[in-house]
């Protein structure tokens, strides 16, 4: 016998919480996600304008004068230039403002994507992946209020960051921009950060993991970027199917146009919707793709520490490596033509002859070594920290119930940082070197640029040292490290041309580094840098062993 019993009052039925009370509780959430995010929006959004502001500032130093810019115009007129740069449109009147959109705007894209990518995830798969939106939802919130809260979110970063910008160009002194041109140029990072939030909205309904969908996310990036880039050096109507090179065809502080804005918004809107329409096509906690079965026995790597944590990083060490060797590519393609780019600035050249070495090519690789370590940093910093988030995630206590001690645990995450990271240095250097000697027309680079990446191995291991200190010692102080990166691409790659005293460079790790191929091989600093490594991890390892683990 069956019995039929009606909701209690005050609570809806499933069907109705999918209908017309889908959005319930959305407010709620809105307030809840800008209070968690208080301090990671506004170091993004301040970071992104401080990036783009110091960039103008160098702008009107390097090119104050109507032949320098002539001259850059000479040297940005090349393929591999606009592949780096962006459409040669901009290159008819090439002032400050016309840089700005040139030069920084598919760049910042990059950036600005990212960030809402790294929204987006964070209030809704990684949410679902803790179970803390199980525990939500069993409240009176809709289907949709975390979706919907969480691009709302992503829109008030975006926003925010248009208006930082357009009152930062505004003040910044340039002449001849209007108030409408600076509006444009800030609205044009937020539409395109609105595309990118919409199709995270897409991929963390695919899979049931954070990282997944952020993978995925930023793997549509990649491709739009590479479309970009394709399309400013020969068809250009792959740029057309790209909202990077949307953005870029707005032609800012040139033809000031606004309608390709609402080719991102429409795209924006559309993937949202998709977003939504599949969210109820799915279980919380669960993504659209199943979860595939694993084999009847794990294989033997998998049942030692390095073989786990191996197979753990082994999507984000791929996408890392990837996209350095295509940097590696891109920037190797310019290597030829490095003599003739910088040859009326005289800030770079003073910089090069700084850094010394036997030619122009030389030097510019020498500084261009120190843009492809920051970007490994990255990953190690990621990868050093992987621990914290098993602990925090609540797998980590589990595992070491077993007899797997915390040495050998930590060990394996640590083990794979450090030959991640050194993997990802030789396979941008072939990268840059392959190009890089064909571009120049000397074979010997090759090895040299090779060489000279592998050089900064051992900064990366004081940077995985680093990491690894905080999470054993104060583990909710682990993103500190994020600092090592960031100040190493400050002072080591803007500093010599921005002329920063030298003690600020010797505080960064990769400050210590020869500067390959310009200057001669040093081993002393070399060693020393791997005995700074060696004695934090030894710390960090000491501190992990002697603090609590985090409980669920």
């Amino acid at each position: 016998m069956t019995t039929v019993t009606a909701p209690a009052a005050g609570h809806t039925s499933a069907p109705a919480r999918i209908g017309s009370g889908a959005l319930a509780g959305t407010g709620t959430l809105i307030r809840f996600g800008l209070r968690r995010d208080r301090i990671r929006i506004p170091v993004w959004v301040i970071a992104l304008t401080l990036g783009t502001m110091s960039s103008v500032t160098e702008f009107k130093t390097l090119y104050s004068t109507a032949a320098e810019r002539a001259s850059a115009v000479s040297s940005m007129d090349s393929p591999a230039a606009l592949a780096m740069t962006g459409p040669r449109h901009y290159l008819d009147d090439y002032n400050t403002g016309s840089m700005m959109g040139h030069q920084l705007l598919g760049f910042m894209a990059v950036l600005v994507g990212l960030m809402s990518v790294l929204i987006i995830t964070r209030h809704t798969r990684n949410e679902e992946e803790t179970g803390r939106a199980e525990l939500v939802r069993s409240t009176v919130v809709g289907h949709h209020a975390q979706l919907a809260s969480a691009l709302v979110v992503a829109a008030v970063a975006n926003i925010a960051l248009a208006l930082l910008l357009t009152l930062s160009v505004l003040s910044a002194g340039i002449d001849g921009i209007t108030t409408g041109e600076a509006l444009l140029y800030g609205l044009t990072h937020a539409a395109i950060g609105l595309v990118f939030a919409g199709v995270a909205a897409i991929t963390v309904q695919i899979t049931a993991h954070t990282r997944g969908a952020s993978g995925m996310a930023l793997a549509v990036i990649g491709v739009a970027y590479l479309l970009r880039a394709s399309g400013d050096v020969g068809n250009d109507a792959l740029s057309w199917l790209s909202p990077v090179g949307w953005g870029q065809r707005t032609y800012v502080f040139v033809d000031n146009r606004w309608w390709p804005l609402l080719l991102c918004l429409a795209l924006a809107a559309l993937t949202a919707a998709i977003g939504f329409v599949l969210s109820t096509r799915r279980d919380v906690g669960a993504g659209l793709r199943s979860a595939r079965l694993g084999r009847r026995t794990a294989s033997a790597a998998l049942t030692r520490p390095f073989g786990f944590a191996l197979r753990l990083h082994r999507a984000t060490l791929l996408g890392f490596g990837a996209g350095l060797f295509v940097m590696g590519v891109m920037y190797g393609s310019i290597l030829g033509e490095a003599a003739d780019m910088v040859k009326d600035i005289e800030q770079v050249q003073e910089a090069l002859d700084k850094i010394g070495g036997a030619s122009v090519a030389e030097s510019f690789a020498s500084m261009i070594m120190v843009v492809i370590a920051v970007v490994a940093a990255v990953y190690v910093v990621m990868a050093a920290l992987r621990p914290r988030a098993e602990e925090s995630a609540g797998r980590a206590e589990p595992l070491l119930a077993t007899g797997l001690s915390r040495d050998r645990w930590v060990g394996s995450h640590v083990a794979v940082a450090l030959a991640g990271g050194t993997a990802l240095l030789l396979v941008a250097g072939l990268g840059f070197g392959i190009t890089g000697a064909a571009s120049a027309g000397d074979g010997g680079l090759v090895l040299r640029l090779v060489g000279a990446a592998l050089a900064y191995a051992p900064a990366l291991w004081v940077t995985v040292g680093v990491a690894v200190a905080l999470f054993g010692w104060y583990p909710r102080a682990g993103a500190a490290a994020w600092v090592v990166p960031v100040y190493a691409f400050v002072v080591g790659y803007l500093g010599p041309i921005l002329q920063f005293p030298n003690w600020m460079n010797n505080l960064s790790p990769f400050g210590h580094i020869p500067q390959l191929p310009a200057a001669e091989m040093t081993w002393t600093p070399m060693l020393l840098l791997t005995a700074v490594a060696a004695a934090l991890i030894w710390l960090g390892l000491a501190g992990f062993r002697r603090r609590d683990l985090e409980t669920k």
